[in-house]
């Protein structure tokens, strides 16, 4: 990529760049890592001081490695990867950036947010019940493992129906994200939203029938394929193209699913993991 193109990231030093670091890097010689960009926007997350020594040494290109998630994922990204390697972020840094994690995502766990920030989970705790935002009455957290463990569901509908008036191209994703939801409440709200129903849906004894259709899992998904394949009206192109994705989506059987992570290497797994989400927002 061209150097020209990149644009400064949003740095999580409070201090900027070292002009040491740079003249350091700048006298290896060597050649240096790919610096991170978030393609939507041509930002550097990672590798400012890559950046600048290729500048010095008047270098027009650089090796980059893009990041294809959202904007409100990118600062994240930089404290974690910032932490991970290269010059490291003082103490201050860190808590500064732990501090801008709490408001921008205020529903992730204080472990979460420490694992991110490289600081402690107590510490994340005594920031988030001196921090003046809502982050520390909210009903809600999102663990390290993804999960949303919810404590008022209809806080956290009415939350996402403002997500979603506010940007209605919002991903559910990002929906999800924002309002502190699992992706699949964040789609039941969008969709009561376009039908013009409430974004909360009634209690259980207020509703037909008095219960919500279970959810269909893997177990569900096997006899609907059989049907479906069997369905003159699916033997188009795009019928089979569905029913040829759904057939390699199909796994019920945890023991598999376990073997293909097992062939996952470590430092690929977060990256994995956001392909999925992103093939589950598609879809």
């Amino acid at each position: 990529m061209a150097v020209g193109a990149l644009v400064a990231g949003d740095s999580p030093r409070l201090n900027g760049e070292s002009a040491q670091h740079v003249r350091m890097l700048a006298r290896l010689g060597d050649v240096l890592p790919p610096v991170v960009v978030h393609r939507e926007t041509m930002r550097v997350v990672d590798g400012m001081h890559r950046l600048r020594a290729a500048q010095l040494r008047g270098e027009q290109t650089i090796a980059v490695e893009y990041f294809e998630g959202g904007e409100v994922d990118v600062f994240a990204l930089s404290v974690r990867l910032n932490i991970a390697h290269g010059l490291p972020l003082s103490r201050e840094d860190r808590t500064a950036a732990a501090g801008r994690l709490l408001e921008t995502f205020p529903f992730w766990s204080n472990r979460r947010i420490a694992v991110n920030a490289g600081l402690s989970a107590s510490t994340v705790a005594s920031l988030r019940r001196r921090s003046a935002g809502p982050g520390g009455q909210l009903g809600a957290r999102v663990g390290r493992d993804g999960r949303v463990r919810p404590l008022r569901a209809a806080e956290g509908r009415l939350r996402a129906s403002r997500v979603i008036a506010d940007n209605p191209r919002a991903s559910l994703r990002e929906i999800a994200q924002q309002a502190g939801i699992a992706a699949a409440t964040a789609k039941d709200v969008r969709d009561r939203m376009r039908r013009g129903q409430d974004p909360v849906r009634p209690p259980a004894a207020a509703r037909p029938g008095g219960h919500d259709i279970p959810p269909a899992g893997p177990a569900a998904v096997g006899p609907a394929l059989a049907g479906m394949r069997k369905d003159p009206a699916l033997r188009t192109d795009a019928g089979r193209m569905l029913l040829q994705l759904l057939s390699a989506h199909c796994i019920g059987d945890d023991a598999q699913w376990e073997r293909l992570l097992a062939g996952v290497p470590e430092h690929r797994k977060d990256t994995l993991a956001q392909a999925a989400r992103h093939c589950a927002d598609a879809w």
